[in-house]
């Protein structure tokens, strides 16, 4: 979403060099929807020209759900062109005969659902159901009761969306299946949809199972509850000592991607008739979101936020140098916070995205953003208490874990130092402006209330 085929082929020359499988999913909503402001734009042909290298294995998460219920041509004729090959899906929410014309395309696989009646519906329409247990949408445990001997084959685990901190200290498909287990899942069957069910899920044949003529790619544990890692083996190889190995480094892409005017305080004033408007409900550990009306601070024909109620002012702003395009809108959920949270991550199209009680705050938040070439950053007092520069598209580092973490560190500090109340700030902050996740979102071109009827910019 903000360099285009040129980061998927990024990607696809660094899997030629590594011993690990790297496989990539083409961007099926580039941008997610018409309804926001993207860096790069990926049409059915740009998508067939990056479809023949070996990592591909079809097509990712079809994310506009309304648009393919509506028969959005393009959208179409993307699934069409790779029918034969995997189709990821994305359905939030979906169900009953909105979710058997989704299902009639071809799409199989679905992470979004959050309850247990959504994916026990979606198991028995023969969708391969991703349990996800990420930063912010932590739903293994919800849907646990799913797992058993008969379902396996049809169940894996994914993350979505998770910060590296929690990798470092709890894991990744490891953690997943500790809180499955945790939750009553039979273990055998919740290993069995973590390896096995996984490989069924994206048609890799080659794995899954420890056999003969199986890749060799092998966890070895201490105790099958706890998960308990004690080596990886990876194509047969010990991990330890392919991490030493030397490997070809593809040349680096993405940098100078924030293309962007600095701002000044005024920017973040929202004009209005009147004090009623609507606020974005956000709800810890989720990604859905409230659509909420309420009675805001009114002055002089603005609104403002009340931090004591925990309403923030919420603005997305264009960085893709298209329309200098600025979003305004309110969130409720933070907590007390003071001062301003800003992001370069904001799904899909990665805009900035800047919450805040303080317009000059806001305004110092973002054009330090715009300095860092993207990244985090927490500013009160108009200071910047903490910060992390993320230069490759503003969604990547380029310095090592130990960097990362540390600096991911100091940003919860100073958002919880300042008010913040979520105990991950940043990632909830980044799904806020993604229209393709209900009920209520802003982007750069405001705000857009989603849901299975489909999505509309409201004025």
């Amino acid at each position: 979403n903000v360099i285009g085929a040129e980061g998927i082929r990024y990607f696809q020359r660094a899997s030629e060099s590594l011993h690990m499988r790297l496989h990539v999913n083409l961007s099926s909503c580039v941008p997610a929807t018409e309804l926001e402001t993207a860096g790069a734009r990926l049409e059915v042909g740009d998508l067939l020209e990056l479809a023949d290298h070996p990592s591909v294995l079809g097509l990712a998460e079809v994310m506009n759900f309304p648009g393919l219920l509506a028969g959005d041509e393009a959208l179409l004729a993307k699934v069409a062109a790779f029918a034969d090959r995997h189709l990821d899906g994305h359905a939030p929410l979906l169900r009953g005969r909105a979710l058997d014309a989704y299902l009639a395309t071809g799409i199989r696989t679905d992470h979004e659902a959050t309850g247990l009646e959504e994916g026990r519906e979606k198991l028995e329409k023969g969708m391969h159901l991703l349990l996800r247990e990420g930063s912010i949408a932590r739903n293994v445990r919800d849907l646990a009761p799913l797992i058993d001997e008969r379902t396996w084959m049809r169940l894996a685990f994914c993350t979505d969306d998770r910060n590296p901190l929690e990798i470092r200290h709890e894991g990744h498909i490891d953690h997943a299946l500790r809180v499955a287990i945790g939750a009553g899942a039979p273990p055998v069957a919740a290993y069995r949809a973590a390896t096995l069910g996984a490989a069924l899920a994206f048609g890799l044949r080659d794995r899954g199972v420890v056999a003969p003529g199986y890749r060799a790619d092998i966890l070895l544990l201490e105790d099958l509850e706890t998960v308990a890692v004690s080596d990886v083996l990876c194509g047969g190889l010990p991990v330890a000592d392919l991490l030493s190995a030397t490997r070809a480094h593809p040349d680096p892409v993405g940098y100078g991607s924030v293309r962007r005017q600095p701002v000044t305080a005024a920017d973040f004033e929202i004009s209005a008739a009147g004090p009623t408007m609507p606020v974005i409900g956000a709800l810890p550990f989720s990604l859905l979101t409230d659509h909420r009306t309420m009675e805001l601070p009114f002055v002089g024909g603005r609104l403002h936020a009340d931090p004591e109620r925990g309403v923030h002012k919420l603005c997305v702003l264009e960085r893709h140098g298209r329309n200098g395009n600025i979003g305004r809108g309110f969130v409720h959920g933070f907590g007390p916070l003071r001062g301003a949270v800003a992001s370069s991550i904001g799904h899909d199209s990665h805009n900035l995205i800047v919450l805040g009680s303080d317009d000059a705050d806001m305004a110092l938040a973002v054009n330090r953003l715009i300095e860092l070439q993207g990244g985090a950053a927490v500013v009160a007092d108009g200071r910047v208490l903490a910060e992390l520069p993320l230069p490759v598209a503003g969604l990547m580092s380029d310095r090592g874990l130990d960097f990362v973490a540390a600096r991911l560190t100091e940003l919860r500090t100073a958002a919880k130092a300042i008010g913040c109340t979520l105990e991950e700030p940043l990632l909830q902050l980044a799904f806020l402006p993604l229209p393709v996740i209900p009920h209520l979102k802003l982007t750069d071109m405001g705000y857009v209330a989603a849901g299975p009827d489909g999505l509309r910019l409201l004025a």
